[in-house]
């Protein structure tokens, strides 16, 4: 037995030397100490077998650990680590299965290893199935102390139709990249090639020659930053200290791509391979998620697109979908900022009729939310038409393992309206959604780069990304269409949307600051003039956004009392300012004036009691 924490790979030898070693045979009970929400890895030494055994050791061996405090249990899948160190290693073989466990509660805990060996015991539920080996019934303790200082704990699924952290209750708006798709598709990952030349379609971007390397980031790449082999990932580690570094808080990509549009990820030992999966690939994603944990970057994991959907069990979920979706919960479910997105454009379409049902599309969302201990947040990603959400979206509604829904706009001037349509249909049942937009039309652009002459940057700003926001929205990852240099599937530099970074930064710094959100809700009715949106806590707190500038009333009829008015610029952020208005008095419908300056630029303005 060994433990490590949350280390970067680079000190993996010298960790593995510190830790305590425990012999299997030993009569020794493991005592381990890790603070709350720190990652503590478990490794247990079993047979020597390798990813290519004859008897597949990912199929017909399972580890499960039973994790114990007092009443409650947490029961986390394990999984095969060949010799335990693969991300530096490379290697395919050796006799080594891991846990990885969070703690969400100090004290003491302890646990037990259930190890067993059985055709195809991997995916069955029966915990007496097949029979146990080695270091089956291991047991051991864990000492949880207090979290580091200012950790907030897991992201999870609220009753408001937001996410919040677990600890704090502080609500989390999301802001982040949704492009390269094919993130995770970097030469420095071993095991990562073009499985088959990518097809030129029309309406979708190519891939480029060969892999990605983000060249561009190298420099972001700080001392002490993880790496791996000798300096490798520097080019990926690097584009998410960027990304970070312009408080960005999520990235969206593919976890297999197999058949679709890039043709360059998947979890396997190889292209065509469905059972066994390649250790040392597995274990370099994890030290690149670790690295987004420590920068506060959700994880938005794509499971699958819609050329691939009835991929694995002809769209079923069966053997080949549990074990994928079992191998991803077991290395990733750990992670505090995880999003479980079921499949981009998920769903028949006229351009793709070969898509999942609702029932298939229900299974996998059952399948995955109920064996995953952490219960993340789970989403499927939609299509752009209206009609075609309504058509697959609306039987989906109440559906008590579906988080949300990850949506895809068409028209990007129709980002609020959906927002509201769809947490107001939500609303109406047992399992009220969060609703993000993940994608935005039209899909040859997305958001364009900045040193496009013509880039639609602003209108973004103002219709999506407020729009969503002011409808009461989780948040947007930026989609970056087929047309533009560094697009959705050739993307190498994030800096070719700076500006997109900031507008959102900006937004995200109003709604957090100035806002408590979960006590707002639209009320458009309550404003006059050119077009806005209007966001309140009626009485108290009025956010009026006007995406177009001009100038509005706002209905404080049954008010009584005084109300500041201050200003706040999305284009540049900062702080609040004053416009022509400093107050206004309850008791009518009343202008809140002029802004400060560009009068014709989008604004937001802020209308607090005194």
């Amino acid at each position: 037995m060994k433990r490590n924490t949350n280390l970067p790979s680079c000190l993996l030898a010298l960790a593995v030397v510190a830790s305590l070693l425990i012999s299997c045979t030993s009569t020794e009970i493991p005592q381990f100490e890790v603070k709350k929400w720190e990652k503590l890895t478990l490794s247990f030494e079993g047979p020597e077998t390798s990813e290519e055994a004859s008897d597949n050791p990912f199929l017909n061996y399972r580890l499960l650990v039973s994790f114990t405090k007092g009443d409650r249990s947490l029961v986390l899948p394990g999984f095969y680590a060949a010799d335990g160190n693969a991300a530096e290693s490379s290697g395919t073989s050796g006799g080594v299965w891991q846990v990885r466990f969070r703690p969400d509660e100090e004290g003491e805990w302890e646990y037990e290893a259930s190890f067993r060996m059985g055709k195809d015991i991997a995916i069955s539920d029966d915990p007496t199935e097949g029979e146990p080996l080695s270091f089956d019934g291991e047991r051991g303790s864990i000492k949880v102390t207090s979290p580091a200082a200012g950790e907030e704990g897991r992201l999870v699924v609220g009753s408001d139709q937001y996410l919040h952290y677990q600890d704090s209750k502080r609500i989390f708006l999301k802001g982040g990249a949704g492009s390269p798709e094919n993130f995770l598709a970097f030469l420095d990952f071993d095991g990562t090639e073009r499985g088959e030349l990518p097809e030129q379609r029309d309406g979708e971007a190519t891939a480029k020659d060969g892999l990605h390397s983000y060249a561009p980031h190298i420099k972001d790449w700080k001392e002490g930053d993880p790496s791996w082999q000798e300096g490798k990932g520097k080019g990926m580690i690097g584009a998410l200290n960027y990304l970070a570094d312009k408080e960005m808080n999520v990235v969206y990509f593919l976890t297999m791509n197999i058949g679709g549009d890039g043709k360059d990820v998947w979890p396997y030992t190889g292209y065509e391979e469905r059972f066994r999966f390649d250790c040392s690939k597995l274990d370099q994603w994890e030290i690149v998620f670790d690295h987004m944990d420590k920068l506060g970057l959700m994880i938005h994991m794509v499971t699958q697109e819609t050329e691939n959907e009835t991929l694995l069990d002809e769209g079923d979920t069966e053997i080949q979908r549990k074990l994928y979706y079992r191998e991803l919960i077991a290395r990733f479910a750990h992670h505090l900022k995880v999003t479980w997105n079921l499949g981009e454009e998920n769903g028949p379409a006229p351009w793709t009729p070969d898509g999942q049902s609702n029932e298939q599309r229900k299974a996998m969302a059952t399948y995955l939310k109920t064996h995953d201990p952490y219960q993340n947040y789970l989403v499927i990603h939609t299509h752009s038409q209206q009609h075609e959400k309504d058509e697959l979206f609306d039987p989906l509604l109440g559906f008590p393992y579906l988080d949300g829904m990850s949506m895809q706009i068409a028209n990007r001037s129709t980002s609020y309206q959906d927002t509201r349509d769809w947490l107001a249909k939500s609303a109406q049942t047992d399992k009220p959604w969060i609703i993000t937009i993940d994608e935005i039309g039209h899909h040859s652009r997305g958001v364009d780069p900045d040193d496009r002459s013509d880039n639609n940057q602003d209108s973004v700003r103002a219709e999506v990304l407020w729009g969503n926001l002011m409808a009461g929205g989780g948040g947007v990852d930026w989609y970056f269409g087929w047309r533009n240099h560094n697009n959705d599937l050739q993307c190498e530099d994030w800096r070719s949307r700076d500006r997109v970074w900031d507008f959102t930064r900006h937004a995200l710094h109003f709604f957090n600051t100035h806002l408590q959100v979960a006590q707002l809700e639209p009320q458009d009715a309550l404003t006059q003039g050119d077009q806005n949106y209007c966001l309140a806590a009626v009485g108290q707190t009025y956010a009026v956004y006007l995406p177009f500038g001009g100038t509005v009333s706002l209905d404080l009829s049954d008010q009584v009392g005084t109300y500041e008015v201050a200003w706040y610029d999305p284009r540049s952020g900062g702080e609040l300012q004053k416009g022509m208005l400093a107050t206004v008095e309850g008791g009518g419908l009343v202008s809140l004036g002029t802004a400060p300056s560009e009068q014709d630029q989008d604004w937001a303005i802020l209308v607090s009691k005194n």
